[in-house]
This record gives structure tokens, sequence and C-alpha cells, in this order.
């Protein structure tokens, strides 16, 4: 037993816990954590690419959100904060003070139906802020319409309880029970009374102990010892731990699902990786990408702004690692075709684009031609 723990948004204190219970904490946790962090890490590896009027550019908005949202977290970092808001508690509330971005910790929602919601009591790290903050002053993202993660709490209650059955049993059924013959049930003098509860209170005890590198015991005189453990002499097979790793692969799947992550991935299992990665991209990351797009661009820029693409794309083609050897065929394609400029196809391999005129126009072979003008083609010999 441990004193002092008590589970509250992954600490504990102030009450006497069983390490079973601990344990099995741990597994829903480290499922949920583990979807969460790979969620975060693709994300943050994203970048977002900031557009005026069709064209890309890099300035404040393209410092602000791929290298220093704020003066005291990178980019990575405020992403994985962002990122694990919204799939711990489905939604978070990111602030705009002073042209730099902040993910609230803690804060008050007060809805409305036909006029701006607002938010009071907003909380970063220690400090709280006494304004009211209006909806078209901060970016709120809202995953989905049910907490996934309080799903996946209340199926564990249930599927928990099955658990901790099969951890007692595996428990039960490998511990080590002896039988013990003797005449102890007789009256004893002071002295074979001594004997007897050394034999049983010292002895036994040291000789069963798991961390006892070795250990020796003395068995008196008309005293049998009769193994009775699993395996041994009329004892029970011995259970294995695989009854106990099939639950934990299933809190395993169930969390996978739930975060629409490729239960696979999430064990770590690289058998056919790149269709798993893909799946993860299409079901996880992209509607994240798409909801984190929408939020930023329709508060950041204005509708006329909007219209006229000016806006923030989240470019999610960086999560997936190209071999170069398989890409090459691809780029040499799209550069043929006028799709791709040296500078584009030099992004694709993750390298500094030149500072050149001429690498960034594009160019098209001549083997293609427009079809109104197939009727003007002639025949060659």
């Amino acid at each position: 037993m441990f004193k002092g723990l008590l589970f509250k948004d992954g600490t504990l204190s102030g009450y006497e816990i069983s390490l079973d219970i601990i344990l099995e904490y741990q597994y829903k946790k480290l499922a949920i954590e583990t979807c969460i962090d790979l969620i975060a890490n693709a994300i943050s590896t994203c970048e977002f690419q900031t557009f005026e009027k069709g064209v890309q550019v890099r300035k404040n908005n393209y410092y602000l959100f791929n290298v220093s949202p704020n003066q005291n977290q990178n980019s990575s970092e405020f992403l994985h904060k962002l990122v694990h808001h919204l799939c711990y508690d489905n939604e978070c509330l990111v602030i705009m003070q002073d042209g730099m971005l902040y993910v609230a910790d803690d804060y008050e929602t007060v809805e409305y139906a036909m006029k701006e919601n607002y938010y009071k009591n907003v909380q970063v790290g220690e400090f709280t802020f006494n304004k009211i903050f209006m909806e078209s002053e901060v970016l709120h993202f809202k995953l989905s319409d049910e907490n996934i993660r309080k799903v996946i709490d209340l199926l564990y209650e249930s599927y928990g309880k099955i658990l901790s059955s099969a951890m007692g049993i595996y428990k039960r059924a490998n511990a080590k029970r002896f039988l013990v013959k003797g005449k102890f049930l007789k009256s004893h003098n002071e002295k074979e009374q001594e004997a007897a509860n050394e034999l049983f209170n010292r002895q036994f005890k040291a000789w069963l102990e798991a961390d006892k590198a070795g250990a020796m015991m003395h068995i008196g005189e008309n005293v049998a010892l009769e193994d009775m453990s699993g395996n041994g002499k009329g004892g029970n097979p011995v259970a294995n731990s695989r009854d106990i790793r099939a639950l934990v692969d299933d809190i395993f799947d169930f969390t996978a699902l739930g975060f629409h992550v490729p239960k696979a991935l999430l064990k770590g299992d690289l058998a056919d990786i790149e269709k798993q990665v893909d799946s993860f991209l299409m079901f996880c990351i992209k509607p994240i990408a798409n909801l984190l797009n929408a939020e930023f661009n329709r508060k950041i820029f204005r509708k006329e702004e909007y219209l006229e693409r000016s806006y923030i794309k989240i470019d999610t083609s960086k999560i997936k690692i190209l071999d170069i050897v398989n890409l090459a065929t691809a780029a040499d394609k799209f550069f043929a075709i006028g799709v791709n400029s040296i500078n584009d196809n030099l992004e694709l391999l993750g390298r500094e684009p030149l500072n050149e005129v001429w690498a960034n126009k594009r160019f098209v072979t001549k083997n293609y031609q427009m079809v109104e003008d197939v009727d003007r083609l002639e025949g060659g010999e």
C-alpha cells in the first residue's frame, strides 16, 4: 500500500492506494499519452505556410507559428501543449496577447446562441487574467462533440476490473504454497515452541523471498514439506502473463480506435509502416490540421483578406519521410509539366532553395502542347 496518493489530473495525493490500482491506471494513461504524443509530434512537424494575395511569404506570422509563438516557448513546445489540451480535454483555448500566442491552462466559458461567447478567469501558468476575452479575440478549438478521453475512462471503469481480476489470478496461480506436515498442534514446551516459531516466522520467510539470491532452511525431525504451488506435486499449472498482456493490448486497441491512430503504429509495430502512416495522416492528422487551419484563418484574417487569398495553410506533406530515390521520378515529372520549379523540388528533398530568379521559373518539355494545336501537327517520316 502507498500512503499520500490520489489520482487527480495525472498526480497522486491524499489516500492509500494499492500498487495494483496504480499499475492499472498507468496502462490506460500510457495508451492515451502515447496517442497524444504521436499526434503532437506529427502536427509539430508540419510547416505553417503563410500567403498574401496568393503569394507565399515569410513575415511575422510565419515566424510566429513556425519558430516562436511567445517568449517562453518555441513552436514545437507550443504545439505539443495545444494538441495535448485539445486531445485530452477535447478543447483548447489560445489567447492572443501583445502579438503573441499562449495556450490557456484553465478558463471558464460562457456560451450564447445568437451572440459571441466569452471566456473569463483565463489562466496561463500561474497567472490569471482579470479581463474577459470575447470569442473574436481568442482561438478556440473543439475536437468533437464527445470527449473521447471520458469515453475511454468510462470503458476502462468496467474493463479495468477485468484486468485487476486477471492480475489477481496470475499472482495467486504463481504464488508459492507449501504443505508442512508435523505434530504442531500438540502441547509444546517453551524450547519446542521457539523452534516452531523460528521455522515459520524466520526460516520460511527468508527461504520464500524472491529477492534472495540463495537461502537455507533447516527442517526438524518428523517435519515434512510438500510443494503445493504451481507445477509442484498436487499444485495447479503455473499461469503465465499472456492473459494480462492480451487485456493490456485491448486497452491500447480501444484507445487507438478512439483517437483514430492505427493500433499497430501505437504499439510500435513496423510491419507495413507506410500504409499505417498513410492511414494516420488521412484519418487523424489532416482533420486536426483542418480544424487548426479554419480557426487560425477565421480569427486572424478578415473575410475580404481571405477571399483575396491571404491565409495560413498547414502543410502536412513533411510529416512523411520521402526516400530521395523513390521521389526522383515524381520530381522529374512535376518539373517536366511545369508543376514544380527547381526550388520546389529542392524543398521536397528538404534542402534550402536557391536565391536565384531562374530557380523559381517553371519549364515545360516540348512533349506537351495544347489540345487546340493538334490539328496543326505534321506527321514525320
